[in-house]
């Protein structure tokens, strides 16, 4: 059975450091890509960013450039996501997924939260 469990969320105040964490099991973590996607309240699912199955190659959206960085530890079979200089906007339930958005697998999300 696939799991995706992500950790490392909370409340942070703008400007501020979040690492978050996403533990995978029942699949071949290093065979995948793997996909930070985040919701805002109110708002729809926005692509966060993906990382290569060996960490290879990295992409971001336009806004989290410079900000936030995309990793994994193929050993450990754990992705991450440092977050930094974080702002309100950046205020969401974050999730990691396998297997592409519309057919993979999600985790529960962590919920991120930049407010003073």
């Amino acid at each position: 059975e696939v799991q995706l469990v992500e950790s490392g969320g909370g409340l942070v105040q703008p400007g501020g450091s979040l690492r978050l964490s996403c533990a995978a099991s029942g699949f071949t973590f290093g065979n995948y890509d793997m996909i930070w996607v985040r919701q805002a309240p109110g708002k729809g699912l926005e692509w966060v960013s993906v990382i290569a199955w060996n960490g290879g190659r990295t992409y971001y959206a336009e806004s989290m450039k410079g900000r936030f960085t995309i990793s994994r530890d193929n050993a450990k079979s754990t992705m991450y996501l440092q977050m930094n200089s974080l702002k309100s906007e950046d205020t969401a339930v974050y999730f990691c997924v396998v297997g592409g958005v519309l057919y993979g697998y999600w985790g529960q999300g962590t919920q991120v939260t930049v407010s003073s």
